[in-house]
Parts: structure tokens; C-alpha cells; sequence
């Protein structure tokens, strides 16, 4: 089965009972959430990553946003990668236009198996990404690939390649680098993370990066995102 098939059992059929993908619907944007699952991830950070964009996702501010748009509804993907090898679609495209919709996604994602792997590929996330942007089936104003990540690129092809790449298909990427001050492996965190994703991963009009001073601040940080990128 190809990768980009691979869906979390109990969080795709929750979402495929819903009939999250209805075709040709309109939404004001197609976000794609490109989560870092490497192993500098450990298990309370991931626990903490998740329950950032179950509640971002659910917030009411969040959802006045989504509501106050042209079309008043999003379409959104949920991926988790690491090294180039690995990229996984845990949760496929859903309309989110309510507090129902909303809701639906975020139980979902509480369901779905997590899994943790070497190195980290933010290049592979953007191929992903891109491939899941080609097989949206929502008719979008905007595309979107929100990147959040505790690392910097080190396996596959050269990120700032393939970000250009998406720009030129009129692809917006932005980034939530996670300053993250523990160490891994024995090796320290990498420095001016957020200066790495200003020069080498954010790019397309408008696009921006919002810092997340560590794991436990990573929800107020994507909600923030998350009114900017719909609004």
C-alpha cells in the first residue's frame, strides 16, 4: 500500500463514517498539518502536540475565524513524518465548517495511533504534503502547509528545493519551529531553530512563522497559527 494511504485505522474510519470528503465542496482554504514525528519527539512532547491541535482546532476562536471567512468552512489534512522514508497521513481531507465538524476531527486524532522514527526529512514532509494538496478534494481558495517541527533537515533532498518547488505551484508554506531546550541523544538542541525556518522552510505570499518557546506553550502557539492562516 502506498504511504500516502496509510491511515491511522481508528481515526480514518471515525472520520470516513462522518463523510469528511465531500467533492468539490469549496473551503476557504486547503491546510495541510505537517507534524514532526522523529525521535527528538518524545512521548509526553507528542501527547502535548496532539492535544495542542485537538484544542486549537476546537477553539472558539478558532472557529469564529473559520466561520468569518468568504466560504465559512476549511479543508484539512493532518500528516506526521520524519525521515525521508517516512510520512504518514494519519487523518485524510475534512470539511470543517462547525463546532460538530470540529469536534468530530478532534476525537479522531485522540484515536489514532502514533508511531516514532529516526531523523527528520522537512523536505519529505513538503513532498507529502504537496501529493496530499494534488488529491484535495475540496475546491480551495488558498493552499496551505502548516510545518511544525523541533529539528532541523537532515535527511533527503534539500529543503529550500523543495520549498521553492511548492511556491512555484502557488503553495504558501509556514512554520512552527519548537525551541525545544532538552537534549537529544546527548547532543544539544539545534540553535536559532526559528532563523532556520525563516530562511529555509516558510516561503509563498504572506507566509510567516510563529515560535513555540517549548512544548508546553505549542498550543497557544498553533492557535495563533491557525486564526492567521485562515484569516
Amino acid at each position: 500500500m502506498h504511504r500516502r494511504t496509510l491511515l491511522a485505522a481508528t481515526g480514518g474510519a471515525v472520520l470516513a463514517a462522518s463523510g469528511s470528503a465531500r467533492a468539490e465542496e469549496p473551503v476557504d482554504v486547503a491546510l495541510v498539518l505537517a507534524v514532526d514525528v522523529s525521535r527528538s519527539i518524545d512521548e509526553d512532547e507528542a501527547k502535548l502536540q496532539r492535544e495542542g491541535y485537538r484544542d486549537a482546532v476546537t477553539d472558539p476562536a478558532v472557529l469564529a475565524a473559520i466561520r468569518g471567512g468568504m466560504i465559512g468552512a476549511i479543508g484539512l489534512v493532518y500528516i506526521e513524518w520524519a525521515g525521508i522514508e517516512y510520512q504518514r497521513t494519519v487523518l485524510p481531507w475534512t470539511r470543517i465548517a462547525t463546532e460538530a465538524d470540529a469536534r468530530n476531527w478532534a476525537a479522531a486524532l485522540a484515536q489514532a495511533p502514533r508511531a516514532s522514527l529516526s531523523w527528520t526529512s522537512i523536505s519529505g514532509a513538503i513532498i507529502h504534503a504537496r501529493r496530499e494538496l494534488t488529491a484535495c478534494p475540496f475546491e480551495a481558495t488558498r493552499r496551505v502547509i502548516d510545518v511544525s517541527g523541533d529539528g532541523l533537515n537532515n535527511s533527503g533532498p534539500p529543503v529550500e528545493v523543495l520549498r521553492d518547488e511548492a511556491v512555484a505551484e502557488g503553495i504558501v508554506i509556514n512554520g512552527l519551529p519548537i525551541v525545544n531546550d532538552r537534549p537529544t541523544f546527548g547532543r544539544p538542541p539545534p540553535a536559532n531553530l526559528d532563523l532556520y525556518f525563516r530562511d529555509r522552510v516558510i516561503g509563498g505570499p504572506g507566509a510567516f512563522y510563529i515560535v513555540a518557546e517549548d512544548f508546553n506553550s505549542f498550543g497557544q502557539a498553533v492557535k495563533r497559527k491557525l486564526i492567521r492562516e485562515i484569516a
